[in-house]
């Protein structure tokens, strides 16, 4: 007997860890151990301007520059793509699954 067609419905919350989707020996983990870009909106603040729109955050320009050179991924608009779709990128930028 046929059954029912199963609908797929959305969970309301979900307990999703990024940390956890990223495996221990990941070189981008790897490089994470080493760099350290906390103080660079400081050094950086001088060089975009107060007004119009809000700029790209260096620390995730600068990760994602970071993912494109280890992992060969030359074109700007293809890093993007590919740091939406891979968990690890993410982590790595500090993105979370709704950025």
């Amino acid at each position: 007997m046929l059954g029912p067609k199963q609908e797929a419905q959305a969970a309301l919350f979900y307990e999703f860890s990024l940390e956890d989707h990223v495996p221990r020996d990941h070189l981008l983990r790897l490089i994470d151990r080493f760099v350290d870009l906390s103080t660079i909106r400081v050094h950086l603040a001088d060089f975009y301007s107060h007004t119009g729109r809000p700029s790209i955050d260096p620390e995730l320009l600068i990760r994602m520059l970071l993912v494109g050179y280890c992992f060969g991924i030359r074109s700007e608009r293809r890093l993007c793509e590919e740091v939406h779709l891979n968990l690890a990128y993410r982590w790595f930028c500090r993105l979370d699954l709704n950025d």
